[in-house]
């Protein structure tokens, strides 16, 4: 059975995204999700630094994208 995080997400998914999107910054995010994104959180804050303390809408947006494959499209074109 899958080990819940935090407030009952499983790490698994959070590890997954963390693992692979870790170092991309929550500036780079919030061009993708908006400005509420990973609120209080500074800009050159790493997703690894603060992705089990997400809010819900903000894990949950990137669990979608995550989860059909379009995340990584989504960082990649931000533009810089």
């Amino acid at each position: 059975m899958k080990e819940p995080g935090l407030d009952g997400r499983h790490r698994d998914k959070d590890g997954a995204i963390g693992k692979k999107h870790g170092n991309t910054l929550v500036g780079t995010l919030r061009k993708i999700y908006g400005k509420g994104f990973a609120a209080g959180y500074p800009d050159t804050a790493q997703l690894s630094e603060v992705l089990l303390q997400l809010n819900e809408t903000s894990l949950s947006q990137l669990r979608r994208d995550h989860d059909t494959g379009h995340l990584a499209h989504k960082i990649d074109h931000v533009p810089k």
